[in-house]
């Protein structure tokens, strides 16, 4: 193998083709997989090789990373990719799967012979396209050094949590980082809500906090892509917010520790799903405080 590893990208959403892109200005030799063929092939003008199969994809790669919607959607993609796994190949587990289903992902790695690193990505549409993801690892030494170029071209940084990827130590942290931003998310479309229920401008919020310790970037944010009307495309899709804060209430459980905010955050996602905002930015979770499909909260104060 050269310094630059030949890479298979399973799924190419909103981060996969964001990843597989950087991965291919980075000048790394790079295949694509979608179960929605027309999102890979948007990929070809980067230089990246479109795969039909899963199979297709892995065969003969150094490297695969998956960045897909769960972890049984995973497994499911790498049970097809399986007659084309080479031992010894190093498998990148990108996709947020949560705590449970890590130890059957690092069976799967350890049944075909690969090199398991849990590798969940802090950041969304905007930081996966210019490169500034954080990736947090965890995983052998010894494969590290094919991985780290991968790392190197899709995020800012990696922080290193374990050398065991099947323990799941960066995957638990991801849910802990989870959980702050989408508590942050759904108190952002609570405070625009009760801005308008109450007829206060939210501009007189946002300068009642300027500057001090409750003021924040991410908060200002989504805010603004509710009061712009510019919730798509999603950065972060809702149901995709859903599925999240599920598995933040999940782990919790498991733990014997009650994540009332995440459980409230999760039926929030829900119901602004169920409202016809699944595939817009999870700050669309502001319209889960109406009843009715298509509320605009009343009166939105132009921006």
């Amino acid at each position: 193998m050269t310094d630059k590893p030949t890479v298979s990208v399973l799924g190419t959403g909103i981060m996969g083709a964001a990843m597989a892109r950087n991965l291919c200005h980075a000048g790394l030799q790079v295949r694509v997989w979608n179960r929605t063929r027309e999102k890979a092939e948007r990929l070809a003008a980067d230089g990246a090789r479109i795969a039909g199969t899963p199979a297709e994809a892995v065969d003969g790669a150094d490297v695969v990373l998956t960045m897909l919607y769960d972890g049984n959607t995973v497994l499911d993609v790498m049970r097809e990719a399986a007659p084309a796994l080479r031992p010894g190949t190093v498998w990148a587990q990108c996709t947020t799967v949560g705590v449970d289903l890590i130890g059957g992902l690092a069976a799967f790695a350890r049944e075909h012979g690969l090199v398991f690193y849990d590798a969940p990505v802090l950041g969304t549409k905007q930081p996966a396209e210019a490169g500034r993801l954080t990736v947090l690892a965890a995983g052998p030494e010894e494969g590290r050094e094919t991985v780290a170029p991968v790392f190197d071209a899709v995020g800012a940084k990696t922080m290193w949590t374990g050398a065991d990827g099947g323990a799941g130590s960066a995957s638990r942290l991801k849910l802990v980082a989870n959980s702050w931003v989408l508590a942050a998310t759904a108190a952002a479309g609570e405070v625009l809500a009760l801005s308008q229920a109450l007829d206060v401008d939210p501009q007189g919020f946002f300068d009642l906090i300027e500057g001090g310790p409750l003021d924040m970037s991410y908060l200002r944010a989504k805010a603004a892509l509710v009061l712009d009307g510019t919730l798509s495309p999603p950065s972060f899709a809702v149901a995709t917010a859903e599925k999240d804060a599920r598995l933040i209430v999940q782990a919790g459980e498991r733990a014997g520790v009650r994540l009332d905010v995440a459980a409230a955050a999760a039926e929030r996602f829900a119901r602004a799903a169920a409202l016809g905002h699944a595939d817009e930015d999870m700050a669309a979770a502001y319209f889960a405080s109406f009843d009715e499909p298509g509320h605009d909260g009343g009166t939105v104060p132009p921006r």
